[in-house]
């Protein structure tokens, strides 16, 4: 499932009571989709990390009380009766099988001896697979039944709506725009690979830097030395932050770039700074000199970072004269 389907199921199944699991390669945003969620829904978010507890965390430890022994749950679980939120266990099948056993009750029953879980708590897990070569241990048949299971896979078009609104560096953006199956590819992974996760760390290293050559070295420590020599590539090959500043400068006569890869750098360019007056005002006119499929694409980017763009004169025209293509 694309990120978007995934978040649209969590929001209509955690109405119910049955706990989910998202299932997906590192550094896709599974947590970021649970993190959504909960802020979206105003529940608050325990993020428990399973690889890192051992069985007896969960149940607490025993104390005695009038010679009876009695169990005294963790802090880190829920304990109000009015409060709601997400109970998520990150990284779930990275932990060892005792641990994963120690949900059973949790996660059908919703408690584990005395404690019981409040009713406004859902509980969702996330976990990589075994084909995705991480540390994950085999998943208990009778936990397994007990979860809904969604697999989540990277999409380049969620991707870009997210990166836009995130103001991910509009290099990265153009050279995905080109080179779109490398937002995930895995083949070494016992080396740095390109993510989603790990452009992000590509846009906020390469915006401390004034100079791409500083940046060379550090790029492929990101992601791995395939992506990191076609995004070098893309880099000084396309159009420049000047040249772009220049089109918005004179949008109406300056000359739009011809190479698809330039294209696809002046609308990332554009919808990065697309909050600024003169920025808005010169993709009004460009939006109108670009062919429709572009414009369409730099309309929807701009709207991703500024919702008002949708009011200017020159955009509404564009919209009449392409409603096939919305």
């Amino acid at each position: 499932m694309k990120p978007t389907r995934v978040q649209e199921v969590i929001q209509n199944v955690i109405g119910t009571n049955w706990p989910l699991f998202i299932w997906g390669p590192p550094g896709v945003g599974k947590s970021t989709i649970v993190q959504n969620i909960a802020k979206k829904n105003e529940l608050d978010l325990i993020d428990i990390r399973a690889s890192l507890l051992d069985p007896t965390d969960l149940r607490g430890i025993p104390t005695v009380e009038k010679g009876q022994a009695k169990w005294c749950p963790p802090t880190f679980l829920p304990h109000e009766p009015n409060s709601k939120g997400i109970l998520f266990f990150d990284e779930l099948n990275a932990a060892p099988a005792l641990v994963q056993a120690s949900l059973y009750q949790l996660t059908l029953d919703r408690r584990i001896g005395e404690y019981q879980l409040p009713p406004g708590w859902k509980i969702i897990a996330a976990g990589n697979r075994a084909t995705d070569r991480a540390v994950v241990f085999r998943m208990p048949s009778a936990l397994i039944n007990r979860f809904v299971h969604l697999d989540y896979e990277a999409d380049f078009d969620d991707w870009r709506n997210w990166a836009i609104r995130k103001k991910i560096n509009p290099l990265v953006v153009g050279f995905l725009s080109t080179r779109s199956e490398l937002l995930f590819k895995m083949d070494n992974p016992d080396k740095p690979f390109p993510t989603p996760r790990s452009w992000e760390m590509v846009s906020d290293v390469l915006n401390c830097f004034k100079n791409l050559d500083d940046f060379r070295d550090v790029v492929l420590g990101i992601i791995g030395e395939g992506a990191a020599l076609e995004f070098l590539g893309y880099c000084e090959s396309s159009i420049s932050a000047e040249l772009i500043e220049e089109i918005i400068l004179d949008p109406e006569k300056s000359t739009l770039p011809k190479k698809l890869g330039d294209q696809y750098a002046l609308i990332s360019y554009i919808a990065y700074k697309i909050e600024k007056q003169n920025v808005s005002k010169a993709a009004e006119i460009i939006i109108n000199r670009l062919k429709p499929e572009l414009g369409v694409l730099l309309l929807r980017n701009c709207l991703q970072a500024h919702p008002k763009f949708a009011s200017r004169k020159g955009v509404r025209e564009f919209t009449a004269n392409h409603k096939s293509l919305l």
